[in-house]
């Protein structure tokens, strides 16, 4: 998997799954776009470009393939933020994930609330491919 330069891919053992969604900063400014050419979601963070989440998309769901996010910002619980953002977005449009990307498989076992998200027939295989 190709990730942008300087990304650098997440899996399951890291450990940003258990971090806080919420910053203890509060000025700083969080933002989620998404970039509908590349397929990805784009966390911004004070106006950098901190973290992705590559996608796919297939009529109503949405194949979340791999998260990266930029070595200054790990350890921050950016692509946790993201995650959530994510599926909250997700949730919100009616849409259900497909999880083969081992971060976000981690995440959602640790926040089960997000579990109605994960598409029952095409849950995904999150314990695939390990590099």
């Amino acid at each position: 998997m190709k990730h942008p330069d300087g990304m650098i891919g997440l899996t399951a053992t890291d450990a940003d799954t258990d971090l806080p969604a919420a910053s203890s900063d509060a000025a700083e400014d969080f933002v989620i776009t998404e970039n509908v050419e590349s397929e990805l979601y784009e966390a911004t963070v004070n106006g950098k470009l901190a973290a992705g989440l590559l996608y796919s998309r297939t009529g109503d769901r949405v194949l979340l393939l791999a998260a990266s996010v930029f070595p200054e910002f790990r350890g921050k619980g950016v692509a946790a933020r993201l995650l959530g953002g994510v599926l909250d977005r997700l949730r919100e449009d009616k849409k259900t994930a497909t999880v083969s990307c081992p971060f976000a498989a981690a995440y959602i076992r640790a926040h089960p609330e997000y579990a109605d998200v994960v598409d029952t027939r095409f849950p995904g295989n999150p314990h695939g491919h390990h590099h």
